[in-house]
């Protein structure tokens, strides 16, 4: 999985040729806490097909509010640098992110 930041996002999801899986999340989140271990299990179930990342919304807090993520956690599908899809807060289960994954295979 690869980590982004403020200065990364735009050069390995805006401008990436195909899907991107990101997962934003902030330290002081505690349910972006529980979800690292199902993320993981999903990249390397799906990192074939996606490419995966993970932005700390705490230190790009600019840049979450741009992609309009407005509940943590937010895992948010990107196609040819546009969002399509996302999960967010409650619904950001594991089983709710492989199906909106299994969409876009």
């Amino acid at each position: 999985m690869i980590i982004l930041d403020k200065n990364t996002f735009e050069e390995e999801v805006l401008k990436h040729e195909g899907i991107v899986v990101v997962d934003f999340w902030s330290e002081g989140c505690e349910p972006c806490k529980a979800l690292p271990p199902e993320v993981e299990e999903l990249t390397n179930k799906y990192k074939e097909n996606f490419k995966f990342c993970k932005l700390d919304t705490t230190k790009a807090r600019r840049l979450a509010i741009k992609e309009k993520v407005l509940g943590l956690p937010t895992i948010a599908i990107y196609k040819e640098g546009q969002k399509i899809d996302e999960v967010t807060k409650d619904d950001a289960t594991r089983i709710n992110i492989e199906e909106m994954i299994k969409k876009y295979l």
